[in-house]
This record gives C-alpha cells, sequence and structure tokens, in this order.
C-alpha cells in the first residue's frame, strides 16, 4: 500500500468523518434510524455541484449542502412526529422522493462534472502546498466541526436533545418538546450529511445521483468502530472517536483493494466491516462482564 494510497484514504476519511458526526447524532443521539442519510448527501452533493459550476463562491455551495441536508432531515421529521410515520418508513418516503429533487437540482443529468469549476480544494491548493491542500483542509474543517458539536451538544437545548434520545417520556413530562427537539436533531444530522457530500463533491470533482447508494452503511460503520477501538468515556472523546473510526473505515478499506479486491466488492466489504465492529462490541461487553463476576467471585 502506497503513501499515496494513504493519503487519499485519510483525505476521504475526513470527509466522511463529517457523515459520521451527523449518523451519531441520529443513530446514539436521539436513538432514531434514520434513512435519509443515502438521499441527502446527494442532496448536499447536487446543490453544492451546482453552485460551483455557475461560478458561486464554495464556501456558498457547502452552505447550500448544509441547508439541503437539512430541509430533507427536517421533512422525515415532520413525517415521524405529525404523522406518526415510523422513523424508518419515514427515512425511506424522503430517500425515494429526493432522488427525483437531486436530479432536479442538477439540471436533470445523473453526473454534474466540476473538472473547470473552483472548489475549496482548488483554492486551498493555491494557499497551500498542492500535495498537502486536501489534507490541510480537511483537519480544519473536521476540527471546526467537532467543535460545533461539542459546544452545541453542552448547551440547554443540546442536553434536551440527548436527553430525548435517552427517554422521551421524561423529555415530555419535563415540559419539553420531544417534537421540536426531533425535528431539530433530524435536521441537523442531515444538514452536516449534506456537508459532507458538499465536500465530498468539491473533493473528487463531480456529483453523481448514485453517490448516496449504502452512505449509512457507511456512517454505521464509523460510529462502530471509532466507538469499538476509541472509547466512549466522556463526549469529546466520543466525538473525535467517531471522526476516527471513519478514517480507520476507509483505510481498511483500501487495504482490501490493495490485496485485490474489485471495487464491486466494497458493498459486500462495507457490510462485513460492520458486522465484525457490531459483534466487537458484543464481545467486548461479555468480556467485562465476565471479568466484574471473576472479580466478584475472588472478593
Amino acid at each position: 500500500m502506497t503513501a499515496d494510497a494513504i493519503l487519499g484514504s485519510v483525505e476521504l476519511g475526513m470527509i466522511y468523518a463529517v457523515l459520521a458526526l451527523g449518523v451519531f447524532l441520529s443513530f446514539r443521539t436521539l436513538n432514531t434510524p434514520d434513512l435519509t442519510v443515502d438521499g441527502s448527501i446527494v442532496t448536499g452533493a447536487a446543490a453544492s455541484a451546482m453552485l460551483c459550476s455557475m461560478g458561486v463562491n464554495p464556501l456558498i455551495g457547502l452552505a447550500a449542502a448544509f441547508a439541503g441536508g437539512a430541509c430533507a432531515g427536517a421533512i422525515t421529521a415532520l413525517l415521524n412526529t405529525k404523522l406518526k410515520i415510523q422513523p424508518l418508513l419515514a427515512g425511506i418516503l424522503v430517500m425515494l422522493g429526493v432522488y427525483s429533487i437531486n436530479l432536479r437540482i442538477m439540471g436533470g443529468r445523473a453526473n454534474l462534472p466540476l473538472t473547470t469549476s473552483d472548489t475549496l480544494y482548488s483554492k486551498a491548493a493555491e494557499v497551500f502546498p498542492a500535495e498537502w491542500a486536501s489534507m490541510i483542509v480537511g483537519v480544519i474543517v473536521l476540527a471546526l466541526i467537532i467543535a460545533i458539536f461539542f459546544f452545541f451538544l453542552k448547551t440547554r437545548v443540546g442536553f434536551a436533545l440527548r436527553a430525548t434520545g435517552d427517554n422521551e417520556d421524561m423529555v415530555r413530562a419535563s415540559g419539553i418538546s420531544s417534537d421540536n427537539m426531533k425535528l431539530l436533531g433530524l435536521s441537523v444530522s442531515n444538514g452536516f450529511v449534506g456537508l459532507s457530500g458538499g465536500l465530498l463533491a468539491q473533493y473528487q470533482g463531480y456529483s453523481d445521483i448514485g453517490m448516496g447508494t449504502g452512505m449509512v452503511v457507511i456512517g454505521l460503520a464509523s460510529v462502530i468502530i471509532g466507538e469499538v477501538i476509541f472509547g466512549t468515556s466522556n463526549l469529546l472523546r466520543r466525538l473525535i472517536a467517531v471522526a476516527l473510526g471513519a478514517i480507520v473505515y476507509r483505510i481498511i478499506l483500501a487495504i482490501a483493494l490493495t490485496f485485490g479486491m474489485q471495487a464491486s466488492d466494497m458493498k459486500l466489504v462495507s457490510a462485513i466491516i460492520v458486522i465484525i465492529a457490531l459483534s466487537l462490541g458484543v464481545l467486548g461487553e461479555s468480556f467485562s462482564l465476565r471479568k466484574k463476576k471473576r472479580g466478584a467471585g475472588n472478593a
């Protein structure tokens, strides 16, 4: 495995880390399985790519990517809270509907190239050394987003959001609208997923209508791998672990390609990684329980 392959995996991993943090907010914090991710990431990529192709500032493209993803998440939350549609089904319905919207955003084209357009990464290459520009952008963006997540989840609204995922009945008894918390949580979650899509489109130099397939699996794999390997002792460590989990995930995929796996097999590899990561979590809990029982018996 070459140094360029490792560097590329880390750069992509930092973009997917933004996706993983969004999935962490819905999957872990709100305790809500959200399949909107496969659609909202393409919405972000489409919005970002279209604006960049029109000559708009890449940062505005990323803001539009966040807004597009947030709108998709808000629709899922409203279907769930107002129409009482199950979260999984609500996410699937929005994911299906957003497919057509994404095509319209890209002007009816399945693929929108950015080869001649300015992007955040091409702008960064004018300021930093070209070979390190993407890495520097990734580090800055990821550090900023982790800080935003940390301080947001430490606010009163953030605590209410976390409490909604832990015990929705208790939150309602405290006079807090759990519906509003779900609306906020899924909007912010998919907003960051859309932002990840915008970054991915600008990094790769194109947006594709099929690029969202399996993204929820990537997000879940990153969350689980990060938690199993790096631990969850406090909130900041947990957020950093999720981000590092995405980078480890991309490196594992790169290693699989190095060993001769075909690109078409990557979805299978992703599923296997998630299964192994989940199994490690269960085995770890079982080992800890046995250790405690053994300690109690010796005492």
